[in-house]
């Protein structure tokens, strides 16, 4: 067991609670967090909950929180999304999930994530290996980019939206005429864990908000992944996407994002990678 496999089953514990809670409890009221954007009074609720126990169980580690942000300090610190893709969860759609990561200074090294409506819990230490149900996963074995299934995240809302969105949109039709099949989840969390565990064959995301990525991250490189930003980086915190892909066809769809950011919109001169 690596040095952070310990504290899988405090995780386990934390994202398992949360889960029940999620199959037990309505969303309760919304509040609006900006334009098309919400949090439900149980992602709250999670959210409180989860720090507490794990303030608790891992006093030294430190804690970042979608809704509620950061507590304590160090060189680890617990990442949680407590309801990822909260707008499938509020209409009822299946495909959410609870997502709790540990980072290392800026480098994702442990990652949980449940799927309560779906019935499978992922998870990972660096080091050990990445599960689905206590089963040994890894990515596809895909190695044509015409054979590959692959996860778009959401378009983006918000500021700057429509200039985010030409990309996203470009990516979209130029990987139209070269994967199998294009797929968009609207949870980030869910999209790395189907990648580790081979049901997709890359997942790509145009942002990068640590408690949407760090638990996946860690479980989608323990399953083989290569996670790079839009330049072929290796991923970490402070990268500007997210980028899991199968390794067969990594410089594929690398190559492709650079093609569509180097492609003029409409009515102007040029084009730049925007997250």
């Amino acid at each position: 067991m690596s040095g952070y496999g310990p504290l899988l089953p405090v995780a386990i514990e934390a994202v398992t609670r949360a889960a029940e809670d999620m199959r037990r409890k309505p969303p309760g009221a919304l509040t609006a967090k900006g334009d098309r954007d919400m949090a439900s009074a149980l992602d709250y609720e999670i959210e409180r909950d989860i720090r507490e126990l794990l303030r608790i169980a891992t006093p030294d580690i430190g804690f970042l929180g979608e809704e509620d942000g950061i507590s304590g300090s160090g060189e680890l610190q617990w990442v949680l999304d407590p309801i990822d893709g909260t707008a499938n969860f509020v209409r009822g759609i299946p495909l959410c999930a609870v997502s709790l990561g540990l980072l290392h200074h800026s480098e994702a090294v442990l990652g949980v994530i449940e799927l309560p409506f779906l019935g499978n819990r992922y998870a990972a230490a660096l080091g050990d290996g990445a599960t689905v149900d206590g089963k040994p996963i890894r990515v596809s074995q895909t190695s044509r980019l015409s054979e590959a299934i692959v996860a778009i995240g959401d378009y983006a809302v918000g500021e700057a939206a429509a200039a985010k969105n030409r990309l996203r949109l470009a990516l979209t039709a130029r990987l139209a005429e070269s994967v199998q099949r294009i797929r968009m989840t609207g949870t980030a969390a869910l999209d790395l864990a189907w990648l580790a565990e081979g049901k997709l064959d890359a997942a790509l995301t145009l942002s990068n908000r640590p408690w949407d990525m760090t638990a996946g991250v860690a479980i989608a490189r323990e399953a083989g992944a290569q996670v790079v930003d839009c330049s072929g980086i290796r991923h970490d915190a402070n990268s500007s996407a997210t980028l899991a892909i199968t390794p067969a066809f990594t410089s594929d769809i690398l190559n492709i994002l650079r093609r569509v950011s180097q492609t003029p919109p409409p009515g102007q001169s040029g084009s730049r990678l925007s997250s």
